[in-house]
C-alpha cells in the first residue's frame, strides 16, 4: 500500500496542472522570464507561466501595465513568434515600442467589430495559432466558460495570454492573477492567485 501511495505522489508532483495545496520543491512547467529580477523570485518557476492565462487586475489603464511586460514583449518578438494586441483601448505607439527594443515586425494589432459576440472567438483562434507566442487583450466581460476555453487554448500552442481586467468578473481560469496598484517607487504588484504556488505575495518594481 505504501508503494502505491508514493508512486501516486510522485504521479501527482509530475503534473503541473495538479495543485496539492502546496508549493512542490521543483516547479515544473514551463515559464518565461519577466525581465524583473523581484517579481520572478516570487513567481513559480521563476517566471511567467508559458502557455497559460495571466489576468492582470488594474483599477485604471496607463499606470505601467504595459511598461511591466516590455521584456517579455522584446523577448517573445525576439524569438520569431507574433506579438498580437486584440482590441487595445487605445492604439500602440510604435516609435516608442521600437525606442523600448521591441521588434514591431512581429506585432499584429487585431480590432472586433462587436467586443461581447466576437472576443472571445478571436482570442481563442490567436492563442491556438502556431506562430502566436503573446496575445495582450482587455475583456471587460468574459464568462467562465470562455476563460476555461483560452486556457485550453494557449496550453495547446504554448502562447501566454495577458488579460487585462478590472477585476469585476472575481476568481478565473487563469493560471496566474496579479494586482496592480501605483506607488511612490513605480508599481505594487500582489499575486492574487498563482499555479504551482500561493497567493500573497507583494512585489514592488521600479518602471
Amino acid at each position: 500500500m505504501a508503494g502505491k501511495a508514493e508512486a501516486l505522489a510522485e504521479l501527482l508532483d509530475r503534473d503541473p496542472r495538479v495543485w496539492r495545496g502546496r508549493r512542490p520543491a521543483a516547479w515544473r512547467a514551463p515559464v518565461i522570464p519577466s525581465g524583473h529580477a523581484a517579481l520572478d523570485a516570487a513567481l513559480p518557476g521563476g517566471g511567467w507561466p508559458a502557455g497559460a492565462l495571466t489576468e492582470i487586475v488594474a483599477p485604471l489603464q496607463g499606470i505601467g501595465e504595459l511598461r511591466l511586460l516590455l521584456p517579455l514583449m522584446r523577448r517573445i518578438a525576439g524569438d520569431g513568434r507574433r506579438l498580437v494586441w486584440v482590441a487595445p483601448p487605445f492604439e500602440p505607439y510604435a516609435p516608442a515600442l521600437v525606442q523600448a527594443g521591441v521588434e514591431i515586425g512581429r506585432m499584429l494589432v487585431v480590432s472586433v467589430a462587436d467586443r461581447r459576440r466576437d472576443l472571445g472567438w478571436a482570442l481563442e483562434l490567436l492563442l491556438r495559432h502556431p506562430e502566436t507566442g503573446l496575445v495582450l487583450a482587455w475583456p471587460r466581460t468574459l464568462p467562465p466558460s470562455a476563460w476555461r476555453r483560452l486556457q485550453l487554448a494557449a496550453a495547446e500552442s504554448g502562447a501566454l495570454g495577458m488579460l487585462f481586467s478590472d477585476g469585476a468578473a472575481g476568481g478565473t481560469a487563469a493560471a496566474l492573477r496579479l494586482s496592480l496598484e501605483v506607488c511612490e517607487a513605480g508599481l505594487e504588484l500582489r499575486i492574487l492567485k498563482a499555479r504551482g504556488g500561493f497567493g500573497g505575495a507583494r512585489v514592488r518594481l521600479m518602471l
